[in-house]
């Protein structure tokens, strides 16, 4: 299977991606042979931003395009395109153990100047077996200013070759003088058939189950993928789609906001668990520690910065799954809002008869100003508001949204 067919509805992007890569092969084929290499007039270049709205599969495309620059299948040399999906360039470099690909994903709110750093050093290394020397950083827009201003040296003066491969969901959340030393790749939410045929063909879910996530989900692959197969996953969504029939008092709002946090926490915590002792077992066993033993001397500093490094893990992973909770809300809204206007267009994010309950009971401008509150949540979040105060002052303004002044 070719690495490009993951790219999911991003036919564009997949043909300027093959171009770029087609280009890069022949330029180290001809460094080589020993000949005289250019890249002038190429649809390559040293750094490339995948943007694009969550889900839609900016990381995907990275990790294919870093896959076909490795690629050594031996098509090529016929005229194939390059990402075969079956050479050892292109395995290693989709399950992230190729050498000369390095894969960055935070697992806390921001990237600091000091990994910025270590990235710099990195790229400038010429590729150890490799063709190209890859940096694939998943979460662009998570560096702070300063490390920011210290990835901008190394794009702006890169190593011969060396390619960046930046994701951020648009070019607003990078700065400045680094996305305009950046090719820019605009990707779109996928189809939501082709992501339930993904999900059929490459998971073996079944269609219906597939299709069904993926229209509950807009399109968003991941999503799709773990409410298809979660059926914990599946409770807590239908928990939250309950809260806007729920809000009859003042006490039913502080509740809701009280069980949607809790949602969120629960959901951070399976997910957590499961990692984390994935993660403690592995370093356990590299530092020489049997099972329900002992640990080894020397060794406690490792386990503790593990232990650091998992609880700022934990507070991202409960923010990102109380934003995805907040995320299904805005989508039932969207739902009701097409009922009221009379469209066929809702994403089908929320029970048909608790929409037609909410449509009838309410008018658009309510609806508006409803989404407008969970957007106003959102942004409370992103100020490190406390996430209850947050909530609860969001679940009052979806059971009574409009000002004083409009009610009087």
């Amino acid at each position: 299977m070719s690495v490009w067919d993951d790219l999911v509805g991003q036919d564009r992007v997949s043909e300027q991606l093959l171009a770029a890569a087609r280009d890069a092969d022949a330029f180290v084929t001809a460094v080589e042979r020993g000949e005289e290499p250019a890249l002038t007039g190429s649809a390559m270049t040293h750094a490339w931003l995948f943007t694009g709205p969550p889900g839609c599969g900016r990381a995907t495309a990275a990790r294919a395009f870093a896959a076909a620059l490795q690629c050594r299948g031996p098509d090529r040399a016929l005229g194939g395109a390059p990402g075969c999906g079956f050479c050892d360039g292109c395995h290693t470099s989709l399950i992230g153990t190729h050498a000369d690909v390095e894969n960055v994903r935070t697992e806390v709110l921001t990237i600091g100047v000091g990994e910025t750093r270590s990235l710099i050093r990195r790229a400038q290394l010429s590729p150890a077996g490799g063709r190209w020397q890859v940096i694939l950083l998943e979460d662009a827009d998570r560096l702070t200013e300063g490390a920011g201003n210290v990835l901008l040296k190394g794009v702006e003066e890169p190593a011969p070759r060396t390619v960046w491969l930046l994701c951020a969901p648009s070019i607003e959340d990078v700065l400045p003088t680094i996305r305009s030393r950046c090719r820019t790749l605009s990707l779109r939410t996928p189809p939501v058939d082709a992501v339930a045929d993904l999900l059929t063909r490459r998971d073996g879910i079944h269609p219906e189950t597939a299709a069904a996530a993926a229209r509950a989900t807009g399109g968003h692959i991941d999503r799709a993928r773990r409410l298809a197969t979660d059926e914990r996953a599946r409770a807590r969504r239908d928990a939250v789609l309950a809260i806007p029939t729920r809000l009859d008092d003042v006490g039913a709002c502080l509740r809701a906001a009280q069980q949607l946090v809790d949602t969120a926490a629960e959901d951070a915590k399976q997910l957590a668990e499961e990692l984390d002792g994935k993660e403690t077992g592995e370093l356990r066993a590299a530092l020489g520690g049997a099972e329900g033993k002992r640990m080894p001397r020397g060794t406690a500093g490792a386990m503790k910065e593990l232990e650091e490094r998992q609880k700022r893990r934990a507070t991202r992973t409960q923010r990102d799954a109380l934003d995805l909770a907040l995320s299904e809300l805005t989508g039932f809204y969207r739902d009701v809002l097409a009922r009221q206007f009379g469209t066929d267009v809702a994403v089908g994010a929320g029970p048909p008869d608790a929409v037609a309950r909410i449509a009838a009971a309410s008018r658009p401008e309510q609806t508006l100003r409803r989404i407008e509150a969970i957007l106003d949540c959102r942004r409370a979040l992103d100020r490190n508001v406390a996430p209850l105060l947050a909530v609860e002052a969001m679940t009052l303004s979806l059971r009574d949204p409009l000002p004083a002044r409009a009610r009087s």
